[in-house]
């Protein structure tokens, strides 16, 4: 049964993948972002990863579409219809997507995995001290790259979604 929700969940992530990135609405675009997210929830849920999938559900899927869908609304372009890119660009996107892939599938394929011997559980209270650790091991420094992710997230919704009225001010027509 395992094998079967792994295998939708892997067919919905690219599905939605897919189809944000070939919408042309910018509102349908960032839902269909959020269904990649929430999908990649599912798969950290799957195999028992449960706090990294609370954090990709708050931070991402939480955080960072709600800055993108508030922003697009706030700005009234709710509607706005995203250029789509050359042929030769696309084409070469496709190129770079597979040889990402080939260094990807290699680095898996040559690394030799080993079973972990330890099978220590983990409390809430380590959690917590690692979290708020500043010193080797410690969360600090990724919980203030989030935040600067979120606030590039933010500023880069509002520039997708003032889109042309910004060049428009700059440059005044004749």
């Amino acid at each position: 049964m395992e094998r079967i929700i792994f295998y939708c969940l892997a067919i919905a992530i690219i599905v939605f993948a897919i189809a944000s990135v070939t919408s042309r609405k910018m509102l349908r675009s960032v839902v269909y972002l959020s269904f990649v997210l929430i999908s990649i929830a599912g798969i950290f849920f799957l195999v028992d990863y449960n706090f990294l999938a609370a954090i990709q559900l708050t931070v991402y899927a939480g955080g960072i579409v709600v800055l993108i869908i508030f922003s697009v609304l706030l700005v009234h372009h709710i509607e706005m219809e995203l250029e789509m890119a050359r042929a030769s660009k696309k084409i070469l996107t496709a190129i770079a997507c597979l040889i990402g892939l080939g260094v990807f599938l290699t680095a898996i394929y040559s690394y030799d995995f080993n079973v972990a011997g330890n099978s220590l559980t983990t409390t809430t209270s380590d959690i917590g001290n690692g979290l708020l650790n500043y010193g080797a091991g410690g969360f600090i420094l990724p919980f203030e790259v989030i935040s600067v992710l979120l606030l590039a997230a933010m500023i880069g919704s509002i520039v997708i979604a003032k889109g042309k009225k910004l060049t428009e001010k700059n440059n005044p027509a004749p």
